[in-house]
């Protein structure tokens, strides 16, 4: 009796720090809400392709392609994927979103953060600059 009692407490300790360190519970969500930041160096960069009409149509035709299905087609993170794959991604149509520099979005876009992936490889480095020119169109809004 003495010995199940220690078995099964060993084994109530053992799953509570198996699930505080796989990110379950508080921690975890709390971990998601953290700002994300780009390095100082991708955040000062400047923009070499100007939003031009050119610009703003391919970034559109890549959105369409590659973050709408997240993201939603107005950048509301309400995209058909989102109740899929139980994901909250980054609400396009934040207000905050004009106050990040185009080398920061850049940056994001090129290494990207679970469960957004990494274009970096999947998009040319004109595309990604094109992509934050039409997001830079998405009417912005507070949720």
């Amino acid at each position: 009796m003495k010995t199940s009692r220690i078995v099964f407490s060993m084994l109530g300790v053992l799953a509570v720090l198996t699930f505080a360190y796989s990110g379950g519970g508080a921690a975890g969500a709390d971990s998601m809400a953290e700002k994300w930041l780009s390095p100082a160096p991708s955040a000062a960069k400047k923009s070499p392709i100007a939003p031009t009409q050119d610009s703003i149509a391919a970034g559109q035709k890549i959105y369409s392609k590659t973050c709408m299905m997240c993201h939603g087609k107005s950048g509301d993170a309400d995209g058909p994927a989102v109740i899929e794959l139980n994901i909250h991604p980054a609400k396009l149509s934040n207000p905050h979103l004009d106050t990040e520099s185009g080398g920061a979005l850049v940056w994001k876009i090129t290494t990207g953060r679970k469960p957004m992936p990494a274009n970096g490889k999947r998009l040319s480095e004109t595309d990604r600059w094109n992509l934050v020119n039409y997001t830079r169109t998405l009417p912005k809004h507070r949720a």
